[in-house]
């Protein structure tokens, strides 16, 4: 198939699954096109089977936001015409698959049909669809898509709850590619760098925006630490990072907690860490916990959201309700206090993690993608 995608070319989950997506994809030798206005930045290498196309956004002093809709959508016309795309599939609602039933209309003037697949993602449906502005146009655009996926089944039922939805919504869960997770042995950092052997390593990665409710991170950890020696590490950055910071200094633990930033060493923070916590008010999935788990790392996690579904309880870690920082603390000990426990919650989280890998979850899209495809002709 020659497949066109839309995402948006940032760091969050969304656009990192579609261009993993994407890449698989083209593993399996089918022919991808990537169609946004930056290079995603996990393409970093293109080969003969992936494509990427740059939307232009020309400035005109006439317009005070830039129409970003129109250029994408007549940009999608364009690249189909040229190179004969057979599919399009677009992650988020607004604005890609309303830009893509614009360009499938002009490109059914021209006797094209286009088929398009649309995945919602989370914030497309919980934050910014919900907005009473945005609201009709986000259920025309889902009602117009031939397919309709989410990434988790909290999330379908979000959707039908929040608007007049009358297509049918499959479930494909995020994925983790497990055959890019390396071995302790490949990972060029020392455990030393983060803690002392006697320490356990804790873990959050997230954009530090409030829905992560870092202060929680903060606090459970305070209630660990009093308990057993141990190490917090705070990756990622946001508008919660600096109170976060002044949190472990008044709580007097700012030595035992280091703030990573956004950085490009997740995996090797990942191999040595002992225990993941995601307190949050909600996911829609929660990818960041799968790719704890896919390090053997167990998650402490908030009930919230697609988490469970994600999250065992009792297996790969434990669930507890939101701003439950006693609950979660007494789980995170559970695991922590005991060497033979922790071995037993790393197999489980690794088990866990590995019913989520590509290989299962991609031959969903494709069945998908056929369907679409099928039914337009």
């Amino acid at each position: 198939m020659k497949i066109a995608i839309v995402c948006y070319p940032t760091f969050g989950g969304s656009g990192v699954v579609a261009t993993e997506l994407g890449l698989e994809l083209a593993n399996r030798g089918h022919e991808i096109h990537f169609i946004t206005y930056r290079q995603p930045v996990r393409l970093a290498l293109l080969n003969s089977k992936v494509h990427y196309h740059e939307v232009n956004v020309p400035e005109y002093p006439l317009f005070h936001y830039q129409p970003y809709e129109l250029a994408l959508s007549s940009k999608l016309v364009d690249m189909v015409k040229l190179y004969k795309i057979e599919l399009l599939h677009v992650h988020y609602a607004i604005p890609h698959a309303y830009a893509g039933y614009m360009a499938k209309q002009m490109l059914k003037d021209e006797g094209i049909i286009l088929p398009m697949v649309t995945t919602l993602h989370g914030t497309d449906i919980t934050l910014v669809g919900n907005h009473p502005f945005y609201k009709t146009a986000v259920s025309f655009s889902i009602n117009k898509s031939d397919i309709v996926t989410s990434v988790s089944q909290s999330l379908k039922d979000d959707t039908y709850k929040l608007f007049n939805i009358k297509k049918e919504i499959h479930v494909i869960p995020n994925f983790i590619e497990l055959d890019k997770i390396r071995n302790e042995s490949q990972i060029s950092c020392h455990r030393s760098v983060m803690a002392k052997k006697e320490e356990r390593i804790i873990t959050h990665i997230s954009n530090f925006r409030k829905v992560k409710r870092i202060p929680d991170v903060i606090k459970i950890f305070y209630k660990i630490q009093q308990k057993i020696a141990a190490k917090l590490m705070m990756v990622g950055d946001g508008p919660e990072k600096l109170r976060a910071e002044q949190l472990c200094k008044e709580l007097g633990i700012e030595d035992k907690v280091i703030f990573f930033g956004n950085s490009n060493e997740i995996d090797q923070i990942l191999s040595y860490s002992d225990l993941f916590l995601l307190p949050s008010e909600t996911e829609s999935f929660g990818l960041a916990a799968l790719e704890a788990m896919a390090w053997s790392v167990p998650v402490i996690s908030s009930n919230s959201g697609g988490l469970p579904e994600v999250n065992f309880q009792g297996v790969s870690g434990y669930l507890s309700n939101v701003g439950d920082i006693d609950s979660m603390a007494e789980n995170a000990l559970k695991i922590l206090s005991d060497d033979t426990t922790l071995v037993q919650f790393r197999e489980s989280a690794l088990n866990v993690a590995q019913q989520f890998d590509i290989k299962n979850i991609l031959p969903l899209y494709e069945a998908l993608y056929y369907e679409a495809i099928n039914n337009s002709k």
